[in-house]
């Protein structure tokens, strides 16, 4: 009981906090409401089917608020069903990024000597490596369907960047007082990484982990887009791809067919940022005592 009222304590001020930012507080807000769209949503409405001839590619109406596709299908319902595997993606390759990165430049910061040189160096080769070839190369070799092995390939190709970050920011922390004080009480490097510097770190962590999300977004619709990522179903990269391999571009009364995935996704991509810029006074303890 202590724990989950803590527990909410804490959602309360964050909140409080967040709600200050009115940009980073509609980020919030706009970002629950798709991911409410894309696990409930498909509960409430179940996806067509079948497809309808007689209303292929119509505009905005109170029938069909986003229109219809090529099959006379109701983008609305297919922008409710496709984003589940969108976030799933997104956020799971967030996590995996920044998991990998923190680890790696903490350790490499902190230990310093010949395993800092050697990440280093590896660091620096993987930065050379042009990123998403090699990931279209991956994706059609080892025919990327399932969700987590996509999220493991893109954390594995995204992670040097935030590394080399995360061990310029490990390195300033490592000459502060109370780092030098706990290295002299011999306390442990996990007890030092985990517990004295990551914990002063929370605010770049978590900002790092939100844009690592934005650019998985970019890459796994990139790669839908192209047909590299067999991913069926009405996903928003799918969408986009249909549309554009059946000439919706080229298509006036078709543009409710590219703007409808183009939008939702921009929408995602846009609650995080706003939602990160409200982070830095969350996490700020100059700020926290005043609520």
């Amino acid at each position: 009981m202590t724990t989950l009222r803590t527990f909410l304590t804490e959602l309360g001020t964050t909140l409080k906090l967040l709600s200050r930012n009115r940009v980073a507080f509609l980020g919030l807000i706009v970002l629950v409401f798709l991911i409410l769209l894309s696990y409930v949503g498909p509960l409430l409405w179940p996806a067509e089917t079948r497809s309808n001839l007689a209303e292929i590619y119509q505009g905005p109406s109170l029938k069909h608020p986003l229109g219809t596709d090529f099959q006379g299908q109701d983008n609305l319902l297919q922008i409710i069903h496709g984003g589940r595997v969108i976030l799933e993606i997104a956020f799971i390759t967030g996590i995996l990024t920044t998991l990998i990165a923190v680890t790696i430049g903490a350790l490499s910061a902190f230990i310093g000597g010949a395993f800092d040189s050697v990440m280093t160096e590896l660091i620096n080769v993987w930065l050379t490596i042009p990123q998403f070839p090699l990931l279209a190369i991956l994706a059609t070799m080892l025919k990327v369907s399932d969700v987590w092995l996509l999220a493991v390939i893109l954390a594995l190709l995204d992670w040097p960047g935030l590394a080399r970050q995360v061990r310029a920011q490990v390195l300033s922390l490592k000459k502060r007082d109370y780092i030098e004080a706990a290295i002299t009480l011999d306390l442990g490097t996990p007890h030092i990484i985990f517990r004295e510097i990551l914990p002063n770190m929370m605010s770049y962590i978590t900002i790092s982990l939100i844009f690592a999300t934005i650019g998985a977004i970019y890459q796994q619709t990139g790669l839908v887009f192209l047909g590299l990522v067999p991913l069926s179903g009405a996903n928003w990269g799918v969408m986009l791809s249909l549309a554009y391999n059946r000439g919706a571009v080229y298509t006036s009364d078709a543009i409710m067919n590219v703007l409808s995935p183009v939008g939702a996704i921009a929408l995602l991509q846009l609650s995080l940022v706003w939602l990160a810029r409200g982070l830095e006074e969350v996490f700020n303890p100059r700020l926290r005592t005043s609520v």
